[in-house]
């Protein structure tokens, strides 16, 4: 396993400076900040000093060059829109949008799963259609719009949850939690929700999906004729080889919540990493962009040596194999 994981940990290394490479070339044709931090009344000589205090006067492999040493460091040097450092504007949005991401993957999780399970068992129930027609609702709604109307229906007409913010937090050093009080708790209701819907049902189908197709393999057919109770087959069997699919599909849409929170931070204007890229796109912050899209990065690279991880944990033929 730890072979599999130095190997693993080597082809991260090429990926994540393609990204870095992409990411940077890409939003430095974005905009002219010099032009958005200093207005149209600018004179030439003032373009020129800015351009060269922020280094865009170099040639183009040299800026990414140096972005990239400074990244290896956590540092992606100053926000050209706020003139703090990229790492402290991160740091501050980062425990907001981790909050929702996991709050977002454990709701879909606790609900997806279990709802998998029942309309696999019980294909052609009333109940088990229901869920599935529901399902379809979840799957093709458009996150923005389903934000939206649960801002209407919650808080608007009925007043009971916060449309936007994050509520009252708790400062523990560098980090933030609105999980130790009352409105940052309701603060984070309808946003997960929103976040979490489209994973959910996807959870949701694929359990289903894979646990009608175990329900119909020999081995099962086996336990059965052996007089295992139902509760030893669904679960001890059935469910325990569903699990990879499973693990590959919530892995990678952990990182993908993490995009599609973009879109849910600027509807309930939720301050995480997700609205901050938007403000710096509006504004061609080039550094805080590049930051983002190289966390993205190690995210995605994180997730994959769990799911690995998890595979050895999960299936025992993976583990004869080694």
């Amino acid at each position: 396993m730890i072979a599999q994981l130095v190997s693993r940990l080597l082809q991260a290394i090429p990926v994540l400076l393609v990204v870095g490479f992409l990411s940077f070339a890409i939003f430095t044709y974005v905009g002219d900040p010099v032009s958005i931090m200093l207005g149209q009344n600018a004179t030439p000589a003032m373009r020129i000093a800015m351009r060269h205090a922020l280094g865009l006067d170099q040639p183009f492999l040299v800026q990414y060059w140096h972005f990239m040493v400074r990244a290896v460091h956590f540092n992606f040097g100053l926000s050209y829109r706020l003139a703090l450092p990229v790492s402290q504007l991160i740091l501050e949005r980062l425990p907001a949008t981790t909050e929702l991401v996991m709050t977002s993957a454990v709701l879909a999780l606790l609900v997806g799963l279990p709802l998998g399970v029942y309309t696999g068992i019980r294909p052609n129930g009333f109940v088990s259609r229901t869920i599935m027609a529901g399902s379809l609702l979840g799957v093709s709604l458009p996150t923005f719009l389903l934000g939206i109307l649960l801002i209407l229906f919650f808080s608007v007409l009925l007043g009971w949850l916060p449309s936007f913010g994050r509520g009252h937090v708790v400062n523990f050093t560098h980090w933030s939690t609105g999980f130790l009080t009352l409105s940052g708790l309701k603060s984070l209701i309808l946003p997960s929700i929103t976040l979490g819907l489209f994973q959910m049902t996807l959870i949701m189908r694929l359990v289903r999906t894979e646990m009608l197709e175990v329900l119909r393999s020999d081995y099962i057919k086996f336990a059965r004729a052996r007089g295992l109770g139902p509760r030893a087959i669904y679960f001890g069997h059935a469910l325990r080889n569903t699990l990879v699919p499973v693990i590959t599909i919530v892995g990678l849409q952990i990182g993908g919540l993490i995009g599609f929170s973009i879109v849910t931070e600027t509807v309930f204007q939720w301050p995480g990493m997700g609205l901050l890229l938007v403000q710096s796109i509006q504004n061609a912050d080039i550094p805080v962009m590049s930051a983002y899209l190289m966390l993205i990065a190690v995210v995605f690279v994180v997730i994959n040596l769990v799911v690995d991880i998890l595979y050895y944990v999960v299936d025992p033929r993976l583990r004869v194999k080694r």
